[in-house]
């Protein structure tokens, strides 16, 4: 049986059963093993745009007898994927930047899936506001800390019929959802985040004030007090 890792078992978890998953950057091709070995998809398509990567998932995919339920291809993000090729569609473990490109690059075979599930490794706030302007609607969100480190993650879909509610900064910042069912993951990164802001505010004040530094303070002083709004959450 395949071991992965806490993070790629979280995200594995929110891939709908029974459905054709694209593994978008695969690299070892360990979600789709893992994911068919649990009896939890029937196939999937494992992706990645550097050949390096791809021979070492097929290797894996031989070693663990699975050549035929998983394919593998070259790809750009989602371009070796055909329109309704896929149910789900995993990006996990890249910057945020990129899964947006590769969601504004392949938007009709993305909009089309069932469902995404992404893990950004940056810019969650701008990844979260681009999935909203672009018409997503988030349906889960989970967030695990492996070695020390904080992984949000979020199963989301098209839907172009929604119309858009408010939405708050500290949801873009931090995920709606994680917030309204206080998860404890997360209070744990925002009383860390805290704690790192206090700090650095601090050290600043401390500092000759030029405006670059007066700059800094405000800036930090904005982002704590959304950390305090967010933490109100569990109180």
């Amino acid at each position: 049986m395949i071991k992965i890792s806490e993070r790629l078992t979280m995200a594995a978890s929110l891939v709908t059963g029974g459905g054709v998953l694209a593994d978008v950057g695969t690299d070892h091709g360990y979600v789709p093993i893992y994911l068919i070995e649990k009896g939890i998809i029937p196939r999937a398509i494992a992706m990645d745009i550097n050949p390096g990567p791809l021979e070492r998932a097929k290797e894996h995919i031989a070693q663990y007898g699975m050549g035929e339920y998983i394919q593998t291809r070259l790809s750009d993000g989602v371009s070796a994927l055909s329109f309704g090729e896929a149910d789900s569609i995993l990006i996990a473990g890249m910057g945020g930047g990129l899964v947006m490109h590769i969601l504004e690059d392949g938007e009709a075979v993305c909009q089309n899936a069932r469902e995404l599930v992404l893990q950004p490794q940056s810019e969650l706030a701008r990844v979260r506001r681009f999935l909203y302007e672009k018409g997503y609607v988030t349906d889960a969100e989970e967030m695990v800390e492996e070695e020390g480190k904080f992984y949000p993650m979020m199963r989301v879909h098209y839907d172009a019929s929604k119309g858009k509610d408010f939405a708050q900064s500290v949801y873009f910042a931090y995920g709606q959802i994680l917030l309204e069912s206080r998860h404890p993951v997360l209070r744990e990164f925002l009383e860390r985040e805290q704690q790192l802001y206090k700090n650095i505010l601090e050290k600043l004040k401390k500092q000759p004030q030029t405006d670059i530094i007066a700059n800094r303070i405000r800036e930090i002083k904005a982002e704590l007090e959304q950390n305090e709004e967010a933490l109100t959450y569990y109180r």
